[in-house]
């Protein structure tokens, strides 16, 4: 706890201190020590209650009070297993805050998903760091105590739930989402459910989802994660975006995929959350937090790889319209776009002339043959010459 309530502290002294100042106030309570000798610490029912009065008006969750529950044969405490669980998930937390990943007042635990069957999802951690560029991730802390297909059913619940439309969404949305199975997909994020509950994510797809493996060997974190990606690569990998341009544009489209990071608790804790430790499903190398999140492969270079393709395609259909005009046969000349257009058209075609000769060849023929009509209209001159211009008194000078 002293790593997230103080992590510039170098021990826990202060923190132990105040803690048994809470006990002696009756508001804490040890409820489990850990072989570790570290101990969990929860609230008693009147530090709840007090807890509930300082937090919920800031729009600040707090969790279920822990009741004190024994085996009434042994006598000893149930649900050290949920304890222990809980010692990893606010280990967890602490080791993200500490790497500047994530304010204290910015995580949350055991949030509800509601699903449209009406199962609740819950989070183990919910963290807000936008600050850090994570708007938004879910964490889900696996002490390998769950078979790894739990954690696939995990993973398609958020899948799932990422793809529900508010309860009041408007009637035409609701009417295509109902047409057909996957019309959800032609539905803008900002129209669903999760938009209203958590922020944009910065990037495409659904909410991101952490897993962290805690008290577990890497052999078993390594088999977890191969059935993550096996079995659940219908939520969380990127498909083919379909365009004409086949091979020439090699990005993926993450939108309606979950974007999943594995990462272990003893990692976090060695090299901390801010270190290259995270590894996208997917991929086979570790990032960043914020690296494995990012979509090199996506929206970007699928508009670049487009515009690129867009503009050799343009190219080529050009170069394969030049080598279709015509030349013309009397001068060699390449026809003009308008006289191209003239000979082939239908509503000019008609009036085109000779539609193997280009416009300046077909300008020639017209002028010729208007000379050679004006010169059929005009009159004929007379045998004997032409006619003297008559004038007054041109009767008089008869002879």
């Amino acid at each position: 706890m002293w790593k997230l309530t103080r992590p510039d502290n170098q021990h826990d002294k202060l923190v132990r201190d105040t803690l048994l100042d809470l006990q002696d106030h009756q508001l804490v309570r040890i409820e489990l020590v850990r072989e570790d000798q570290r101990q969990v610490w929860v609230l008693t029912k009147r530090g709840h209650g007090e807890a509930k009065l300082l937090l919920e008006p800031k729009g600040i969750r707090i969790s279920a009070l822990r009741e004190e529950k024994y085996d009434p044969v042994t006598g000893e405490l149930l649900g050290t297993g949920y304890d222990n669980h809980a010692a990893a998930v606010t280990s967890t937390a602490a080791e993200l805050h500490r790497s500047g990943i994530g304010h204290r007042l910015g995580f949350a635990t055991e949030i509800p998903h509601r699903l449209a069957d009406g199962y609740v999802q819950r989070a183990d951690l919910v963290v807000r760091a936008p600050e850090a560029g994570v708007p938004v991730l879910l964490v889900e802390v696996d002490r390998r105590t769950e078979d790894a297909h739990d954690l696939v059913q995990k993973l398609r619940r958020y899948w799932e739930w990422g793809r529900l439309l508010p309860k009041d969404a408007d009637k035409h949305t609701v009417d295509l989402v109902r047409s057909r199975p996957g019309a959800i997909e032609d539905v803008d994020h900002e129209k669903r459910l999760w938009r209203r509950v958590y922020p944009p994510t910065g990037r495409e797809g659904l909410v991101p989802l952490a897993f962290v493996f805690a008290d577990t060997t890497e052999a078993k974190v390594a088999n977890t994660v191969t059935v993550l990606e096996e079995a659940g690569r219908r939520y969380w990998a990127p498909r083919r975006y379909g365009t004409l341009y086949g091979k020439a544009i090699t990005a993926r489209d993450y939108r309606q995929a979950v974007p999943v990071v594995v990462t272990t608790l003893e990692q976090l804790q060695e090299h901390g959350a801010g270190a290259a430790v995270w590894r996208r499903l997917g991929r086979t190398r570790e990032q960043t937090l914020t690296d494995a999140l990012d979509n090199p492969d996506g929206d970007a270079l699928y508009h670049r790889q487009y515009a690129r393709a867009e503009a050799e395609d343009e190219r080529r259909r050009a170069a394969e319209r030049e080598a279709r005009r015509p030349v013309c046969k009397r001068c060699g000349r390449k026809f003009t776009d308008q006289r191209w257009e003239e000979t082939t058209a239908h509503r000019t075609a008609w009036k085109a002339g000779d539609v193997s000769v280009c416009g300046t060849c077909h300008a020639d023929d017209v002028a010729r043959e208007e000379a050679a009509r004006l010169q059929a209209a005009a009159p004929p001159e007379p045998q004997g010459g032409p006619e003297p211009e008559r004038g007054r008194g041109w009767l008089r000078r008869r002879p």
